[in-house]
């Protein structure tokens, strides 16, 4: 949705944060142990998290779990996320039950093997009807992708170019049903997007920190939702 051109003070907690948890490899490297268990920890950190962010009443809160561009990742590596994501999902559904999360995901989820889709399915379903935060896992995710498969549903749609506007395309998105992120987090220190919600990105506040996701804490996701409140946000106007 397009967006007014005035500054305006925050002032308020972010509807929807997105978070790009980087930094699981170079944390396990430090520690001198193997990727696998950079992995596990950055889960337990992601638990950690929506449960905290559910405390705060955050509505909407983006996981970038798997992007499409790390299938090119060694075999072993990906065998062990997908297991990894199955795990998450089963040992956290009551997690999920008793802290009212509604799950959800976006990307090209056909590519992840079958078992890790039943899994999404099974908790998706059992989660459906939930109030609390929607907790979105972008999985085999990628920002242009998206725009390009939205793209391909738009044509096939038979639209008159003259109706395709900016909604329009929102609406073919895999976030057509989201407002867009107003914070984005990304840990270990990296300043790129990494093909993160491109299109719904326009407007978001970006706060990068130094630490690796796995030693990310619930105290530094205050501190980002207090800088977001603190900042002024013109949209593209006068400052």
């Amino acid at each position: 949705m397009p967006k007014e051109s005035t500054m305006q003070k925050t002032s308020m907690t972010p509807t929807h944060i997105g978070i790009i948890m980087d930094g699981n490899g170079r944390w396990a490297q430090a520690q001198n142990k193997s990727r696998s268990h950079g992995h596990q920890a950055g889960v337990k950190k992601a638990i950690e998290i929506v449960k905290h962010a559910s405390h705060r009443n955050i509505r909407y809160l983006t996981l970038y779990a798997f992007s499409n561009e790390n299938w090119s990742r060694p075999e072993t590596e990906v065998s062990t996320l997908m297991k990894l994501l199955k795990e998450f999902l089963f040992s956290e559904l009551p997690t999920f039950i008793e802290h009212d999360v509604r799950l959800t995901t976006i990307g090209d989820t056909a590519k992840l093997p079958f078992f890790a889709r039943e899994a999404l399915n099974h908790v998706i379903n059992k989660t459906q009807n939930h109030q609390g935060l929607t907790l979105v896992l972008a999985l085999s995710y990628s920002g242009r992708n998206e725009i390009t498969r939205a793209i391909q549903a738009i044509c096939k749609a038979h639209k008159n170019p003259m109706d395709i506007d900016e909604n329009c395309i929102s609406s073919y998105l895999d976030t057509k049903n989201m407002p867009d992120p107003d914070l984005i987090i990304r840990t270990s220190g990296e300043f790129r997007t990494s093909n993160f919600l491109l299109w719904q990105s326009a407007y978001s506040e970006y706060y990068v920190t130094q630490t690796f996701w796995p030693d990310f804490t619930t105290t530094e996701f205050d501190t980002a939702i207090e800088d977001f409140i603190s900042r002024d946000r013109r949209f593209g106007g006068v400052a």
